[in-house]
């Protein structure tokens, strides 16, 4: 994963969205060294969300005790809440 600054982003912004998108290179992006967020190809993202979909179910012993929504709803909870303590 290579990390680019913000300002890179803004410089080559169309260049980068080609390799992650042709080449599925994946990029970290930092402002004042600290990450602030990842661009990766859809199909990556889609197989975080299953893999955590898929977790959870685990987690709440296979059974499909709410909807999608609701899943990601619990998932932004406690990443913000996790991002707190």
């Amino acid at each position: 994963m290579t990390t680019v600054t913000t300002l890179d982003v803004r410089r080559h912004l169309g260049d980068i969205l080609n390799r992650v998108s042709i080449r599925h290179d994946e990029y970290i992006i930092e402002r004042k060294g600290k990450p602030l967020a990842a661009m990766v190809p859809v199909s990556r993202l889609e197989a975080m969300r299953r893999a955590a979909k898929a977790h959870l179910l685990d987690v709440l012993g296979g059974e499909n005790l709410m909807s999608d929504e609701e899943a990601m709803a619990l998932a932004n909870e406690a990443k913000h809440a996790s991002r707190r303590a």
